[in-house]
């Protein structure tokens, strides 16, 4: 969805959608303008607005992460007692957040359901039944505050190309989601401390090999192949390296350069880019290299 407005009720409905409790109070109608650009994948909203108006803005999310960057000079953020850094993303799983600027700011937002991340974090830690909570409103520091500018810049800028493959949302999906859960206070730290599970690691290991050959190509994550091999993501990740010396991640990887490479044999694909898009790499240069680490070539020397 993108648009440019200077109607407040149209601009205050299109936050509704995203975020239904949200309100702009106080706008100035006669210095208002509205730039809203925004993606909805499954489980997650990415959100990029620059809203020009003397504005007071409150959001109390409701079955929601949401993790936001005011960006003004003159911004003030708050929550009840608490006064937070203009400079740095903030996140909350209910409590009211209220920000204030006076000429025009740059909102970046990703809004993730809450049901599917607190499904996402049982599986990868293995802690069934457990709430995700937020502990925290701010990152820990600065460099992990950068950290979350640069996942949502790679993140829009992949949503932007209009080629995005299936298989590169899902991934999308999941790596909003860990970011927000390594840069922000939440009880996913706690249940990570949990030991792993470790049962049945070479049956797990060998499902998980199966399933990866027979879906590589499907908008598959680690974590649904370790919940198709009946274990969680830690323990599939234990389970790999100690009997493969590799990661689920890796091998994964590797299937679907083995499927690009049957691609680029086959002739399956207008160019190198197209081929690599499809099979879930984003960029590029890393594909090549990877490909090359692989096969000892170039993708671009692969051909029919």
């Amino acid at each position: 969805m993108q648009f440019t407005s200077t109607d407040i009720a149209q601009v205050e409905s299109t936050w509704h959608q995203f975020v239904p409790s949200s309100s702009l109070q106080n706008a100035d109608p006669r210095h208002f303008r509205f730039d809203w650009h925004s993606e909805t994948l499954d489980s997650v909203a990415v959100v990029n607005y620059r809203l020009a108006a003397q504005i007071h803005s409150l959001a109390e999310p409701q079955d929601q992460l949401l993790v936001c960057r005011v960006d003004a000079p003159d911004a003030r953020v708050w929550s009840a007692r608490h006064s937070l850094d203009p400079g740095r993303p903030w996140i909350s799983d209910g409590t009211r957040v209220e920000a204030r600027w006076d000429r025009a700011a740059r909102v970046r937002a990703f809004v993730v359901d809450r049901a599917a991340a607190e499904t996402r974090a049982a599986q990868i830690t293995g802690a069934d039944g457990r709430k995700l909570r937020t502990t925290g409103f701010a990152p820990p520091s600065a460099v992990a505050a950068q950290r979350w500018e640069r996942a949502f810049s790679y993140v829009e800028g992949v949503l932007d190309d209009d080629a995005a493959e299936p298989l590169l949302i899902a991934e999308l999906e999941r790596h909003v989601l860990m970011m927000t859960l390594a840069t922000f206070p939440t009880t996913f730290s706690e249940y990570l401390d949990r030991p792993a599970q470790r049962a049945a690691a070479p049956a797990a290991v060998r499902r998980a090999l199966a399933y990866i050959d027979e879906n590589a190509h499907r908008a598959i994550t680690i974590d649904d192949v370790a919940a198709a091999s009946f274990i969680s993501t830690r323990g599939l990740q234990y389970a790999f390296r100690r009997a493969l010396d590799i990661t689920p991640a890796e091998a994964l990887r590797r299937a679907r350069l083995d499927g690009a490479r049957r691609d680029l044999h086959a002739g399956n694909g207008r160019s190198v880019t197209e081929i690599s898009r499809r099979w879930g790499f984003s960029n590029s240069s890393r594909f090549s290299a990877a490909y090359r680490e692989v096969y000892g070539n170039t993708p671009s020397l692969t051909g029919p």
